[in-house]
């Protein structure tokens, strides 16, 4: 999810343990991502996208 997000454009501000800060330069929207090896379920995916304005 991240490497997705960073390829439509958010940069990464921060890491905190297991979790990463993206801002959308475009929209000044940011939001914190989970970082670990379990998957994201679909509405959290779905709630990152609209959080970033992908969506």
């Amino acid at each position: 999810m991240i490497q997705h997000l960073q390829n439509n454009g958010l940069k990464t501000i921060s890491q905190n343990g297991s979790h990463v800060k993206l801002l959308n330069p475009q929209t000044g929207k940011s939001v914190v991502v989970p970082y670990h090896s379990k998957g994201l379920r679909k509405g959290l995916k779905k709630a990152i996208l609209q959080q970033t304005g992908l969506k």
